[in-house]
């Protein structure tokens, strides 16, 4: 079974990022728990939707945990939050199993990547399919990213990686083999064409996308060598 543990608007301009925060909080939870893989999910950026930077939702994936579990993940990573409380910013926090996870979930994470939706519209939702779901302070509009996060997240099929593996520890040029090592499911041209061999020019550090469950690298040809895309 997989967790998924979704966190948004935790932030402020001024401030660490949700992203950075949604990795600490991997970092605690992977004493206890298998962790395999913190999630970006890009939402709909529009002037009705207050966000600090760029509207994205930041998910955690929790391998192998019991139903038992979910409480106190949950309760772990919300006292994190609250011990990182940043004024001006509007924490939610989210936990569903990948069992929790109906059509209706995965459509409301699609809906907020092209639509503004709302907290009512959110919480309705937690409460019919059973998630939890938290607001932590100031408005706590959150909760919208951080339940569409964990929708999209469930969808197998939405975001990219910002930590899978030693894929942070991955930087300059990397071999095929070497990025698969570390934490890359598979190396993938654009246009689909599997890469087994070569060297990687990474911009940063891998960003793999999640698709149909995988971290997959996409890269493009640069003439003898490859160049990573940020894709998702």
């Amino acid at each position: 079974m997989t967790v998924y543990l979704g966190i948004d608007d935790t932030d402020t301009p001024e401030s660490r990022g949700t992203g950075r925060l949604a990795r600490m909080i991997a970092a605690e939870l992977a004493e206890t728990y298998r962790i395999s893989g913190v999630t970006r999910h890009q939402l709909y950026v529009h002037p009705d939707i207050p966000y600090t930077s760029h509207n994205s939702a930041a998910v955690i994936h929790i391998e192998g945990a019991a139903n038992g579990s979910l409480h106190e993940i949950f309760t772990a990573a919300r006292e994190m939050i609250r011990a990182d409380f940043i004024d001006g910013s509007d924490p939610g926090i989210c936990i569903a199993a990948d069992t929790r996870a109906a059509p209706d979930l995965l459509s409301f994470g699609m809906r907020a990547k092209s639509s503004v939706v709302t907290q009512k519209e959110a919480r309705s939702l937690a409460r019919q399919a059973g998630i939890t779901l938290e607001g932590l302070g100031g408005t706590n509009d959150g909760v919208i990213g951080a339940l569409a996060g964990v929708g999209l997240a469930a969808s197998r099929n939405d975001g990219r990686f910002v930590v899978r593996g030693d894929t942070r520890d991955l930087s300059g040029s990397q071999t095929v083999a070497a990025l698969l090592g570390g934490g890359v499911d598979s190396v993938m041209t654009a246009g689909g064409l599997p890469v087994t061999e070569g060297v990687v020019e990474l911009r940063k550090f891998p960003k793999p996308a999640l698709r149909q469950g995988r971290a997959v690298l996409y890269v493009e040809d640069a003439g003898g060598v490859y160049r990573d895309l940020v894709v998702g």
